[in-house]
């Protein structure tokens, strides 16, 4: 009885070798296929918390988990499914087989196993490719950021928004008062009349045309005239001209050609004030 055994096991393994070697290497080169080739020994360091009785638990009843059994069940149920109406549907070809000789009793058994196989092979294959499909997709949402995460990314990449608030205005305060120190040296203050005010510098020679060094509305419009009437900086009402300068040029850029004839003019009183 040992030695049958024996022989009996020894041809089991050499008929299902090439069915294991094959499975071994199929999930090899799946694996290699996804992640590539990784060698690690981490997985076979102790951990202790994989001891403890909690985390098995809610590893047990976790969501992940709970669709894994649900997943294979159905599996399960679905290659049962197939076997059974192929199996039921050769019932008659099986009661042949009491009436045939033992090749023909294989012959028909490897037929049906061979079907059977196929059948199968394509119902696994249609699930992996299923599976395939929504694991990548549970991948790629598990790699997106919450919102507070998108918040704190923006944070660290652009700044914190209230220092950033304060830097602009404290930049802006700067730029007020250097907008504030050359109104003293301008040629004209140019009003719309209390609303609006712009401030002009032209100095013959060394400009190639009048020169917006400040400007400003409401309260800011008042301190340029303020300051201009403390260094004897003329004061010149002229609404449109106001309007269009403080629209249309920015601090320190030159006004536009349009605006030559009427500048001219107001400089032209201011000279004769001056004189």
């Amino acid at each position: 009885m040992d030695a049958l055994v024996l022989m009996a096991l020894g041809d089991y393994f050499l008929l299902m070798s090439p069915i294991f070697l094959t499975a071994v290497l199929a999930g090899l080169a799946i694996n290699y296929l996804q992640v590539g080739f990784l060698f690690t020994t981490e997985s076979l360091n102790p951990q202790l918390n994989r001891l403890n009785p909690a985390e098995g638990f809610k590893k047990i009843v976790s969501k992940k988990a709970i669709f894994e059994l649900v997943k294979s069940i159905l599996k399960v149920a679905l290659v049962g499914l197939v076997a059974f109406l192929f199996v039921r549907g050769q019932v008659e070809t099986l009661l042949l087989t009491l009436y045939q000789d033992v090749s023909g009793v294989w012959k028909t058994l490897s037929s049906l196993a061979l079907s059977l196989s196929l059948r199968i092979a394509v119902v696994f294959l249609s699930l992996s490719v299923l599976d395939y499909i929504y694991q990548r997709y549970e991948h790629n949402q598990n790699l997106k950021m919450s919102k507070q995460e998108v918040k704190e990314e923006f944070k660290q990449m652009e700044g914190d928004p209230q220092l950033k608030a304060r830097l602009r205005e404290r930049q802006r305060k700067m730029a007020m008062q250097r907008m504030m120190q050359d109104v003293p040296n301008a040629t004209v203050v140019i009003t719309n009349p209390t609303r609006l005010a712009v401030a002009l510098r032209y100095q013959d020679g060394t400009d190639q045309a009048p020169i917006v060094v400040a400007k400003g509305a409401e309260l800011i419009a008042k301190r340029i005239r303020d300051l201009a009437g403390e260094h004897d900086v003329p004061i010149i009402e002229n609404k449109f001209v106001a309007r269009m300068l403080y629209d249309q040029v920015e601090i320190g850029q030159e006004i536009p050609v349009e605006l030559y004839q009427a500048v001219a003019e107001i400089l032209a009183i201011v000279y004769r004030i001056k004189n």
